[in-house]
């Protein structure tokens, strides 16, 4: 079994950054943070501070969704209960729209996190139901996280807690409590622990209707084991609130919430210094996220370190947010897929592997979902060629970078469009070609702007 990591000593503090915080530093903390910034904000970001922009994501008020419903491609409203695709066309929808960047990032966090699949579950209303579980504790207590997934009716369908009782229960949420939630792989429990905490867990019950499915969801005394279990070295008559308890006043969890959170911000590994002081806001703040995601967020690795790749979901309501574009096709649901993220079907219980965003096959869908989200502000050549367009490369690169509100790219990237630009105006021979081809080059830019290792990371 595998030891708690070495603390620091108690003294220790988390750095904050305090190099310049301009609009760049906005930005990439806008992306880390949520999904990338509509035009203006990053600025308005800026002129706050960090501590400034810091607190109004921890603390953003109530929700105000910005901009048009979303609607199919036939322009009718979306059914997220009944259509398929269409939950994630909803959450997606709030991504694009939301006045509440880091709860919704942390809302998608959670999902990755206590990672439940619709291929299982087979019910979209339950899918959102646990959806707003996320939602409501997104930056609060893990502890109220914990017990409120481990009664969530999707949770208890897809782990098999619905169908776990005395003398027969099953360890599939048991091993996940401990594996996946809050411990990590064998880190302060052994299959011993597993038996027993399955032991803690009986009581939960569903009811299958024809028709209807899994319904009446509720805990059943009659169903629990109410004998002695023996869990992390210590005995007594435990149930599922005590299993979860039990693993959260494990030594072994703090570091676990501290390393997995600290990963979905921060492209390196925390220093040792950091891990404990962040690990001792955690325990000393209740079991509360907020404070440790202060942390995070204000720490020099994160706005001083590496680029991190965005993931597909950030990707997407990123490009939307930023070119003032809403859900207006379900052809999203599709796409997201095809970036290897689609909302509300995780691959499996551990959540998207985020080591494999950028292989070959998720590429293409990230290209695809570029196209998409360009395609219907395209230029179109006949109708710009009249109006005499400005055919120098250098110009075409400034007008396609002011088409996605000057994101920040490096001065290699430009130079990249610019010679890119001027081998396609190069064949642009005939006295009536460059008129005509200036939009087409126009249009090629954006798209690879969109597809650029800027673009792509943050």
């Amino acid at each position: 079994m595998a030891r708690p990591a070495t603390r620091a000593p108690a003294r220790a503090s988390l750095p904050v950054y305090r190099g310049p915080f301009g609009r760049p530093h906005a930005e990439r903390l806008l992306w880390r943070a949520g999904f990338g910034p509509r035009p203006g904000e990053a600025e308005a970001l800026a002129k706050l501070g960090l501590d400034g922009a810091v607190r109004a994501l921890l603390h953003p008020g109530r929700e105000k969704l910005v901009g048009p419903r979303p609607r199919d491609a036939e322009g009718h409203p979306i059914a997220p209960k009944d259509a398929w695709g269409h939950d994630g066309l909803w959450w997606l929808d709030r991504m694009v729209r939301t006045s509440r960047p880091l709860v919704e990032r942390m809302t998608l966090v959670w999902h990755d996190w206590f990672a439940t699949s619709n291929d299982s579950i087979n019910s979209s209303a339950l899918m959102l139901r646990q959806n707003g579980l996320f939602r409501r504790h997104a930056l609060g207590s893990f502890r109220e996280l914990l017990l409120g997934i481990t009664q969530d009716p999707a949770m208890l369908l897809w782990l098999s807690g619905a169908n776990s009782e005395k003398g027969s229960p099953n360890e599939n949420y048991a091993r996940e409590l401990m594996e996946l939630f809050t411990l990590g792989a064998y880190r302060g429990y052994d299959e011993q622990d597993v038996r027993e905490q399955a032991r803690a867990l009986t009581g939960f019950a569903a009811d299958w209707e024809e028709g209807k499915g899994w319904v009446r969801f509720r805990y059943e005394a009659s169903r629990h084991d109410k004998g002695v279990k023996t869990v992390f070295g210590k005995r007594g008559r435990y149930d599922w609130r005590d299993a979860c308890e039990l693993c959260l006043r494990n030594p072994y969890h703090p570091s676990f919430v501290v390393g997995k959170l600290w990963s979905a911000f921060v492209a390196t590994e925390p220093d040792a210094a950091t891990r404990a002081a962040l690990e001792r806001r955690y325990r000393r703040g209740g079991y509360r996220i907020a404070p440790v995601l202060d942390g995070i967020l204000r720490h020099p690795d994160l706005h001083e370190g590496p680029r991190l790749v965005k993931p597909p979901l950030v990707y997407v309501a990123g490009m939307l947010r930023r070119l003032g574009r809403g859900i207006d096709t379900d052809a999203w649901a599709w796409i997201s897929s095809l970036c290897g993220q689609m909302p509300f079907y995780p691959p499996n219980v551990a959540g998207w592997d985020d080591a494999r965003w950028l292989d070959t096959s998720r590429f293409r869908g990230r290209w695809i979902a570029a196209n998409e989200a360009i395609r219907p502000l395209a230029l179109d050549p006949g109708e710009v060629a009249k109006q005499d367009p400005p055919t120098d490369p250098e110009v075409l690169v400034r007008r396609a970078l002011d088409f996605w509100r000057q994101p920040l790219v490096t001065d290699a990237t430009r130079g990249e469009l610019v010679a890119f630009a001027r081998r396609a105006m190069g064949d642009a021979t005939e006295d009536w070609q460059p008129s005509y081809f200036a939009p087409l080059t126009e249009n090629a830019l954006r798209m690879l702007i969109a597809v650029s290792p800027d673009f792509q990371t943050s």
